[in-house]
């Protein structure tokens, strides 16, 4: 019996639409990771971006629990000498908060050039509309 091995060119790939209000950062970031890899497909190939593509609405309402908020810290470093920047994420969801949903699904992909293809197909958006009625979504219900 034969593996089956999925070629780029055969990927049949769905559009989704989730809304995120009021569910946990880690916990919808993980699912939506797992849809933008193809781990739900039964064709998943490791070495092929398998995953659809995800619509994700209010942002800005996302939870983080217990004092993340103000305790949990979004770094990066500019890669000067001293230069390692610290914003809250309480900061942060107020001024950013599609980057900050957009970096936690970014950080749960593959490193490298698949998992830069696979970040390329999620789209976040701060209020309830979105501009993809073309691509006719679904909606996606997370489970918890």
């Amino acid at each position: 019996m034969k593996s089956y091995i999925a070629k780029p060119h055969e990927v049949e790939r769905k559009w989704y639409v989730v809304d995120v209000e009021g569910q946990t950062l880690g916990r919808a970031a993980s699912q939506i990771a797992t849809i933008l890899r193809g781990k739900h497909k039964p064709t998943y190939t490791p070495h092929v971006d398998c995953g659809d593509h995800v619509i994700v609405l209010n942002a800005d309402k996302i939870v983080l629990t217990g004092k993340k908020l103000d305790q949990k810290m979004l770094r990066h470093h500019t890669l000067y000498p001293g230069g390692l920047k610290e914003i809250s994420y309480r900061d942060a969801l107020a001024k950013k908060p599609e980057f900050v949903f957009s970096e936690a699904v970014r950080r749960m992909l593959p490193k490298g050039r698949l998992g830069r293809q696979m970040a390329k197909k999620l789209n976040v958006y701060a209020g309830s509309e979105h501009n993809h009625e073309a691509q006719k979504p679904e909606q996606l219900e997370l489970r918890y």
